[in-house]
């Protein structure tokens, strides 16, 4: 890891507190669509309607009691990278962020067909997750269960960090953030009867005739829920499981000779 070290002064910390909170608050503008990252300061923001999207594995804790680190890391690595790569294909994505065991994003949706798109997105992580597992079922590795959440509604944008290092990370702030984190974390649930996808009456709302028959209500939780996967993904893994259970019979005898 690079060394980041850097001389403190506390002269220049003081000047800094004194920019940052001193800042015109009109520097937060409304704005229908994400802005570039590009075009935010240390002083300023911007109010946004977006979609978030939050996977998070459940009780990730248990994983630990079951596999040695080294397994852990590949567990681990196989399911942020996938999705990772997978929420970076979608043109309305315009933040991956991870926290530690948990890969959520942050989706452009100024329209219903972008709102949509996001919820595609979160059938897809659903369908990863699933061939995830099946994998780690051939190594004979621990096996996990997630859940999804998915919100829509107004979040503010900021850049944060220290001014004039590389060190800053553009910051999401609001309900809308909030709400999706709670959301996956009902799901698969005692009260969410097995369901993975978890999203909020706003995003229903905003889905069109298609994808809502795909969900259905959660009255304990007052939110919709849903198994939506995609299609050539699940079809894939029906296959590679016929694959197997055709071997598994050959090598017993049970198909003849």
């Amino acid at each position: 890891m690079e060394a980041t070290h850097k001389s403190f002064s506390f002269d220049d910390s003081l000047s800094r507190m004194d920019e940052i909170l001193n800042a015109d608050n009109r520097q937060y503008e409304e704005k229908d669509s994400i802005p570039q990252r590009s075009s935010l300061t240390y002083t300023n923001g911007y109010y946004v309607k977006c979609t978030a999207l939050f996977v998070d594995i459940c009780d990730s804790s248990k994983l630990t009691q079951y596999q040695n680190r080294p397994v852990l890391a590949k567990i681990y690595r196989s399911f942020i990278s996938e999705l990772v790569a997978f929420f970076n294909s979608h043109d309305s994505c315009r933040e991956v962020n991870i926290n530690g065991d948990c890969v959520w994003a942050v989706f452009d949706t100024p329209q219903k067909q972008d709102v949509c798109n996001a919820f595609y997105a979160a059938c897809g992580a659903h369908s990863l997750v699933n061939i995830l597992n099946y994998k780690l079922q051939k190594k004979q590795y621990k096996t996990y269960d997630v859940g999804i959440g998915l919100d829509y509604g107004r979040a503010l944008m900021i850049k944060a960090g220290h001014k004039g290092s590389t060190i800053n990370d553009v910051i999401w702030m609001g309900d809308v953030v909030n709400s999706a984190s709670h959301l996956a974390s009902k799901a698969n649930s005692v009260w969410s009867a097995g369901y993975t996808i978890m999203l909020s009456s706003e995003i229903y709302n905003k889905l069109d005739a298609h994808n809502q028959s795909l969900c259905s209500y959660n009255q304990n939780y007052l939110c919709y829920q849903s198994n939506g996967i995609l299609i050539h993904m699940d079809e894939w893994l029906k296959k590679q499981k016929e694959k197997d259970n055709k071997n598994s019979f050959g090598s017993f005898g049970l198909w003849g000779v």
